[in-house]
């Protein structure tokens, strides 16, 4: 009976991944075909010489559009139809298109070797692009529909320790894909705990103590039963770890380094060259915020705060103005909720679009913060954050960045601790290529309400014992 149970559950979670297997080629065959037939189109008649309507070059053609598609789209989540909700899809898809097709133009001319025809590539790609994202997010949309009519929201049962969270009421939140029924104590028998968790599709192990999480984690391999859980902070590092199998012993290497100095050099260098280009191409909209702001209400243009980044070196971090100019007059922090009045008209337009983080890119091209990296915290906050958290500290093993793995992860209001494992997640597992997603899921997240999520009142009063320091724009 149980092995019966085991069987069907299993049937359904492996037809999950087929189906969203079978989405992903569906919507990579609509996209390369309609980007070939484009191509094909515009390349027969305008082929005096005859090398571009051989079938090597069509096929090239479609292999290149199709390898940067899926590239885009994986990095991004774009095929997670039923993991990622309906905007995060569309979202993902949107920009992995524009990439695509905006780069195509430029892969089009180096295949052609015809600059002239660059504005003919252009309105055609640009066309190709509304086309494609207006017919895979309707199809998208309708697929993601249909997942959840087919494969309903997992049961799960939580098993928590005496250490208060929210984490089963924010996976709750997503009630299109975990339900859950109910509860149990950790420090239950283990023949009532195995009892009890039998009829569920999965189990929470919620900040347990680390022996009994060992156990428990033992328990539900044994018996076959999907598991999620905490992982605590070293856990976090433990993931980067490399195989040694030099011996018959399995060991785990954590080399604990850092970058390495071709790593910091490559960083530094893609930092310099895009924050100086940012800023030149970006010089019209950064000068128009800069003339609203100083015309809203006389106020200063800037808004400078003291930051820590790497190796706990301060700077002061430079943002555009977003709130009135006494807005810290009382000398206390008060994080800003989603409707602060000291928030100016202005204001809340640049803090929802994160146009107010533009001036950073000074920052970043004078060397005080990266592109990427974790979020530089004020002076104060890192103070409070590292006597309660001592590993806090370990984000500054990394220069902050204008933009991280816990702001296109988390939540304005997500709590320290979950930005410090998702910071050290990235820390541990640094490499370019992570720079580059981050950078493009940064792009989808700057579209998505609750990334800039202010503190509610429940978060606030959680906060009241942060330091009486100036509050952050």
């Amino acid at each position: 009976m149980e092995e019966n149970l085991y069987g069907r559950k299993e049937n359904r979670i492996q037809g999950k991944y087929v189906f969203r297997w079978v989405c992903g080629i569906a919507h990579t065959l609509y996209a390369s075909l309609t980007f070939w037939w484009v191509w094909i189109s515009y390349t027969t008649f305008h082929d005096q010489t005859g090398h571009l309507t051989g079938l090597a070059n069509r096929l090239m053609a479609l292999f290149i559009y199709a390898f940067v598609f899926v590239l885009l789209m994986k990095s991004m989540g774009g095929y997670l139809i039923g993991v990622s909700r309906k905007m995060n899809v569309v979202g993902s898809l949107a920009v992995a298109l524009f990439i695509t097709d905006a780069a195509e133009v430029f892969i089009s001319l180096a295949i052609t070797g015809q600059f002239r025809f660059f504005w003919a590539f252009l309105w055609r790609y640009i066309l190709l692009f509304l086309v494609q994202t207006f017919c895979i997010s309707l199809s998208s949309i309708m697929l993601i529909d249909l997942y959840r009519k087919k494969f309903p929201p997992l049961r799960l049962i939580e098993i928590y320790g005496s250490h208060p969270n929210r984490v089963a009421k924010k996976m709750g939140f997503r009630d299109d894909k975990y339900y859950f029924d109910g509860k149990i104590q950790c420090d239950e028998p283990d023949e009532k705990i195995i009892e009890t968790i039998l009829p569920y599709d999965a189990v929470l192990i919620n900040d347990v103590p680390y022996d009994r999480e060992d156990e428990l984690l033992r328990m539900c391999f044994d018996i076959n039963k999907r598991v999620y859980f905490t992982p605590a902070i070293s856990d976090v590092m433990i993931k980067s770890s490399d195989d040694i199998n030099l011996f018959d012993t399995p060991i785990y290497l954590c080399r604990n380094s850092g970058m390495s100095a071709w790593q910091r050099f490559w960083k530094r260098f893609f930092d310099i060259v895009l924050s100086v280009l940012a800023i030149i191409i970006l010089s019209p909209l950064l000068g128009v915020v800069a003339i609203f702001i100083k015309a809203g209400d006389g106020g200063p243009v800037f808004y400078r705060q003291e930051r820590v980044t790497l190796n706990g070196r301060r700077f002061m971090i430079l943002k555009f103005r977003s709130m009135i100019v006494d807005a810290e007059k009382d000398n206390r922090t008060i994080p800003a909720g989603a409707e602060d009045p000291r928030i100016t008209k202005v204001g809340r337009f640049i803090r929802a679009t994160r146009i107010d983080e533009l001036p950073q890119l000074f920052n970043i091209a004078k060397g005080d913060m990266s592109i990427v990296g974790p979020r530089p915290e004020r002076v104060a906050h890192v103070e409070k954050y590292t006597r309660d958290i001592p590993e806090f500290r370990y984000r500054l093993k990394m220069r902050g960045g204008l933009t991280g793995y816990a702001q296109v992860y988390g939540k304005y209001n997500t709590t320290a601790m979950d930005k410090l494992k998702m910071d050290l997640s990235y820390i541990t597992n640094y490499s370019l290529l992570l720079d580059v997603q981050i950078i493009f899921e940064t792009l989808r997240v700057i579209m998505q309400k609750e990334s800039t999520e202010g503190f509610s009142e429940e978060d606030q009063k959680t906060m009241h014992d942060a330091d009486r320091t100036p509050v952050e724009e």
